[in-house]
């Protein structure tokens, strides 16, 4: 978790640092401990009056492809620099009429113990067919809570930043821009 005073200097820094016609306009920003996720609107392709699903949705991954081979370069660079500063790594992703693609992003592996019946949940899930492993039934039940506690999670993550902000005012409060561990592995930074 990050506060929202270091959100918004990134969300600044991203702001000042990016290429005024690379997107729409102002990227979406999510943040966590190793991953900053950059997603920004592009244009939706021209399509003809009545075109049908098959050829919009074919112009419309053709259009984001486009893009991250145009614009690999920059990413690149703009990348770099916020690893660097920021101690994370730089995903991207595009949204274009309505649909949205990531182009790289960091899947971090997470440990963690179950007893028998937590597990048998998991085996369930991959009896059924809804996941291949443990590892994916984890990650269904961690999107399918996320789906259905939104506000939940919001208020949770409200009261965090307030912990946060009282912490930085202690003795022991890090220099803002500190840098955090990142020896864990990621992604190419495209």
């Amino acid at each position: 978790m990050i506060t929202t005073e270091q959100r918004e200097k990134l969300r600044g820094w991203f702001a000042g640092r990016l290429p005024d016609d690379l997107f729409e306009e102002l990227p979406e920003l999510t943040v966590d401990r190793e991953e900053i996720t950059v997603i920004g609107r592009i244009p939706a392709p021209r399509l003809t009056e009545g075109a049908s699903a098959t050829e919009r949705e074919a112009a419309v991954r053709s259009r984001m492809q486009e893009f991250r081979e145009r614009t690999r370069e920059t990413r690149i660079e703009v990348a770099r620099e916020a690893e660097h500063r920021f101690r994370r790594k730089v995903s991207w992703g595009v949204e274009c009429a309505g649909e949205r693609a990531l182009f790289t992003h960091v899947a971090a592996p997470v440990m963690t113990r179950l007893r028998q019946p937590e597990r048998q949940v998991l085996d369930t899930l991959i009896a059924g067919g809804v996941a291949r492993s443990r590892s994916d039934a984890l990650a269904w039940c961690v999107r399918l809570v996320q789906k259905h506690t939104d506000d939940w999670l919001a208020d949770l993550r409200d009261s965090l930043e307030h912990v946060q902000r009282v912490r930085a005012q202690g003795p022991d409060a890090e220099p803002e821009d500190a840098p955090t561990d990142t020896s864990e592995g990621g992604t190419e930074a495209e």
